[in-house]
């Protein structure tokens, strides 16, 4: 398969420049098709009975082993869950940390990873990274940890700067427990998860799930406690509500997700080429290239797919100029910045496209 033929998957590029995959990754027919008959069985069969029970759990299993794939881990240690802010929500609460202990984070980090710092009761300390260089970034972490520090929470590639962040540098040097927002990196990036506590995936933006989908690894299912339950967090229960909790790490399962969304994400990661990691990191460059000469860009070279960039007047404005062009980007709230997300589907074209709808 060319690229040009992977591309052609995605019916969105046939008419605009797709940037956005950051926030939303772009829908393949495939994973469309896949969603449709599945929601057409459960209208014509209905939802109960045991074929559609075995086969709720077989999809089940079937993405948790797809997306432990992605984050190259056991499935064992997967749990599905509906966004990385579920997940992050998940292990806050199971943590229990409480006002004696701190959380060190930084300030380039996503409302879906600091809201559920903030509702955790401990003292999140901020390091200050987003005007400083991407290689100040470890050192101005670190020098936040105190005694008191009980958790790293960060960003694997932070969704504002595009920079990715040194955290299995933070986690060697420090020992701590660390939990990963994997937002900007999952899908987008190659992913070695297993050297941390926690990471989280937003299936619907690099791997261009569904809406809805995403995972939660916990590297130690038993050192952290089940303080949301759903039904599926227990292999049995009593009727004052105590629990047996699964096994594995499927007993943080943050509840239930469509079979049909389930399906189409399974296709999705299941289409994605060989060496598409590679080859969005290509366009990446080539893209960062392109904008070098005429916008000041605080993305550093080599990162990872995201590219973000001070506009020329406001970037709201900026960005909706844009849409009317058939370009589609994100302004990022509060930061003046532009951002293009780019995938191993984006092209040449793409690119000029942008140029000529911002400069």
């Amino acid at each position: 398969m060319t690229w040009d033929e992977a591309r052609s998957e995605f019916p969105v590029f046939e008419r605009v420049a797709y940037l956005n995959a950051g926030s939303m990754g772009p829908l393949a027919r495939a994973t469309v098709a896949a969603i449709a008959a599945q929601q057409r069985d459960e209208l014509e069969s209905g939802r109960g009975g045991p074929p559609f029970y075995e086969g709720l759990m077989q999809v089940r299993q079937a993405a948790r082993a797809r997306l432990a794939g992605l984050l190259g881990i056991d499935p064992e240690r997967v749990a599905l869950t509906s966004s990385t802010t579920d997940g992050c929500n998940i292990v806050l609460s199971g943590l229990g940390l409480g006002q004696a202990d701190e959380i060190v984070t930084t300030d380039v980090e996503h409302f879906g990873l600091i809201g559920p710092l903030h509702a955790s009761r401990a003292l999140v300390r901020v390091a200050e990274i987003f005007h400083h260089p991407a290689d100040e970034a470890f050192e101005r972490i670190l020098a936040a940890v105190t005694p008191r520090t009980r958790l790293l929470a960060l960003s694997h590639v932070a969704w504002t700067t595009g920079n990715a962040l040194p955290i299995l540098e933070l986690k060697r040097e420090t020992g701590l427990p660390i939990l990963v927002d994997g937002a900007q990196a999952a899908g987008a990036i190659e992913v070695e998860a297993s050297p941390f506590d926690f990471y989280t995936v937003s299936a619907q933006k690099w791997p261009c799930g569904p809406d809805g989908t995403g995972a939660l690894f916990v590297a130690k299912p038993d050192g952290l406690r089940v303080s949301l339950p759903s039904y599926f967090s227990q292999a049995g229960y009593s009727a004052d509500g105590s629990f047996e909790p699964r096994v594995g790490a499927d007993r943080f399962d943050s509840g239930w997700i469509p079979p049909a969304a389930l399906t189409g994400l399974v296709v999705a990661l299941d289409g994605a080429p060989p060496g598409h990691f590679e080859r969005a990191r290509e366009m990446t460059a080539r893209c960062r290239g392109e904008l070098t000469d005429r916008f000041e860009l605080v993305t550093a070279p080599d990162q990872a797919t995201l590219v973000s960039f001070r506009a020329n007047g406001d970037p709201a404005a900026s960005a909706a100029r844009a849409f009317e062009r058939g370009v589609v980007i994100r302004d990022l709230p509060g930061t003046g910045l532009l951002r293009a997300s780019c995938g191993y589907w984006t092209s040449d074209e793409d690119i000029e496209r942008l140029l000529d709808a911002i400069s």
